[in-house]
């Protein structure tokens, strides 16, 4: 049935080994393993360093491999929306475009996998896709911080999924 664990004396405890391990969430563009390194992503130039995607150039051939936020452009397959909505966007759009702009450029400086894919005028506001949901969170953080308003996150953890929507 299993095998004997250590355990503490008096305590027997067995464990199953018929029985599956199941991830804790299922990431199609995460790499299924290691990459070699350096792996440079041909679209944007990223890097795969030190066990992580990083910005900077290394000299030398490298292997080559899309990064997952390219992956995801490419298969136009978001993480993370945003929805803005309200007549307060209406008459503060150039300003509020400005603000999620400052706020890619900010996170994709650190982050090169935090990027907005699009930014879609709705009938009734705007829809802004992200490659990542940490950047959907962080731009519906930074509109409530700066603008207030209705804030709300709909988080589906089997798709790895946000969804955003913020209104005034």
């Amino acid at each position: 049935m299993g095998a004997v664990i250590n355990a503490p004396e008096g305590y027997r405890r067995l464990e199953r080994s018929d029985r599956l391990i199941q991830e804790r969430r299922h990431d199609t563009y995460r790499s299924k393993g290691k990459l070699p390194e350096p792996t440079r992503c041909p679209d944007c130039g990223a890097e795969y360093r030190e066990g992580r995607w990083q910005w900077g150039s290394s000299e030398g051939p490298a292997h080559r491999e899309l990064c997952p936020a390219c992956h995801r452009i490419h298969d136009r397959f978001p993480a993370g929306f945003v929805a803005i909505a309200g007549e307060f966007f209406a008459t503060h759009r150039d300003e509020i475009l400005h603000l999620i702009r400052n706020i890619e450029a900010r996170e994709k400086g650190e982050h090169p996998l935090e990027r907005i894919m699009d930014c879609k005028d709705t009938g009734e506001g705007l829809m802004v896709t992200t490659t990542d949901p940490h950047l959907a969170r962080g731009i519906g953080e930074a509109l409530a911080h700066a603008y207030h308003g209705e804030l709300e996150y709909h988080y589906n953890d089997s798709d790895r999924l946000l969804r955003v929507h913020w209104s005034r």
